[in-house]
């Protein structure tokens, strides 16, 4: 078995739905990890069915299971890697904190990373999208320098003439442009009109202000294509 098969299997078998690798030789922030391991955790079909009056206290809860569930499994991959005798950094919450710059982003975002392997596309919410699960799930990812075997980039946005996603989000952070990579995303996507709503609608919703809401998750075809399936 090749080593891209025994750790994508190896992160399955601890919690992934998904695991790709991607070349980041041009973009990482660490030199000499040139490779992108990348892996995600979907929402619970449950929880995003009851999300039309987004966001909700099952929703909040569950994104921080996962946020937790996906430093751990990073951490194991980062084992994984290095047992292998291989030198691999893990792009946890807890290592990167919550400082993430100007337009709250990391210097190298998970997405990026799914991005260049192949599993989906940047949607007009700016969140990450795939054709099985639409934007209900959650990243994360692992800089190695092992010789794994990357995907196929997909380069530029797969949405469409689709606005699902813009219409429903009532702060007006979506522009409804199609990402492709060489945008930035404050150019698709405002991230002070996004936060300056789910201030509000979360204190609403919550009883407390706090940066969440969702309504663009739910309201994604693919996403609701995913949580009608049987």
């Amino acid at each position: 078995m090749t080593l891209s098969l025994k750790l994508k299997e190896f992160l399955i078998k601890n919690g992934a739905n998904e695991v790709g690798y991607a070349d980041i030789t041009n973009f990482t922030p660490n030199p000499g990890l040139n490779t992108g391991v990348v892996f995600y955790i979907t929402y619970p079909k449950e929880i995003i069915k009851n999300m039309q009056n987004a966001p909700t206290q099952e929703y909040v809860e569950e994104l921080v299971s996962l946020n937790s569930r996906l430093d751990a499994l990073g951490m194991k991959c980062e084992e994984f890697l290095i047992n292998e005798g291989y030198n691999a950094y893990a792009q946890t919450k807890k290592r990167l904190g919550t400082d993430f710059g100007e337009f709250n982003s990391f210097e190298l975002p998970h997405k990026t990373i799914a991005t260049r392997a192949g599993l989906g596309w940047i949607g007009k919410s700016a969140l990450f999208t795939t054709k099985n699960y639409g934007s209900a799930l959650r990243l994360s990812s692992v800089l190695t320098d092992a010789p794994l075997e990357i995907g196929q980039p997909i380069l530029k946005s797969r949405c469409g003439k689709c606005m699902e996603c813009r219409d429903a989000c009532l702060g007006g952070a979506i522009s409804g442009i199609n990402w492709n990579y060489k945008l930035k995303r404050n150019e698709i996507y405002d991230d002070k009109k996004c936060e300056k709503y789910a201030l509000k609608v979360s204190e609403e919703n919550l009883g407390k202000a706090d940066t969440v809401c969702g309504k663009c998750i739910f309201a994604c075809p693919y996403t609701q294509k995913y949580i009608k399936k049987l």
